[in-house]
């Protein structure tokens, strides 16, 4: 797999903290997510989720699954496996990870993670921001020994993962709460 093909060299900043270039040459600091975090990460969900999900869900399907999805999710936060992406000037541009629990009771496999909520500030998509997010967090996963990664797409984000080299395994309705039902898509890597 190649993880950083379109990302420069890391240069360290601080423990478990780096300076990355991204693929449009915005230089951005990846950290470890911390407890700390939560408000903020909770701030960049909700209120980026709305407007990324627009145009591929039904504003009925989003009245009742954004108080549900648009959260952050403290048990993530305090993980080490989860991450944000900030600029050099200490603004959250965006956050996303993984775990090796399978979200919402689905059964775990040994040597699989799970992405999760890998969401770049809605002012600052297409700017590789998810890119560099999402590849630091498999680098990492990688370092674990995980050789297999599951994800579940929202709608419009299943390209994103596609350019990544993740594959469709195919569509899924997620449960959110009862009569809470949420279409995805069920990718792998």
């Amino acid at each position: 797999m190649q993880h950083l093909s379109e990302l420069n060299e890391f240069t360290a900043i601080q423990p478990r903290a780096m300076r990355v270039q991204t693929a449009s040459g915005q230089t951005i600091i990846l950290r470890v997510a911390r407890k700390r975090d939560y408000d903020a990460v909770d701030t960049l969900l909700s209120q980026s989720y709305p407007k990324m999900l627009a145009a591929d869900y039904a504003p009925s399907v989003l009245a009742l699954a954004l108080p549900k999805i648009a959260r952050a999710n403290m048990r993530l936060l305090r993980s080490g496996r989860y991450f944000v992406a900030q600029s050099e000037g200490g603004q959250l541009l965006g956050a996303g990870g993984y775990s090796i629990e399978a979200p919402g009771g689905r059964k775990s496999i040994p040597g699989t993670a799970h992405i999760r909520h890998v969401v770049a500030h809605h002012a600052h998509q297409g700017r590789g921001i998810g890119r560099a997010l999402l590849r630091h967090a498999l680098d990492q996963a990688a370092q674990e020994g995980i050789t297999r990664f599951d994800c579940l797409s929202t709608l419009n984000a299943e390209g994103f993962y596609h350019d990544i080299g993740f594959r469709r395994v195919g569509p899924v309705e997620l449960s959110l709460a009862p009569g809470v039902r949420f279409p995805a898509v069920q990718m792998q890597l």
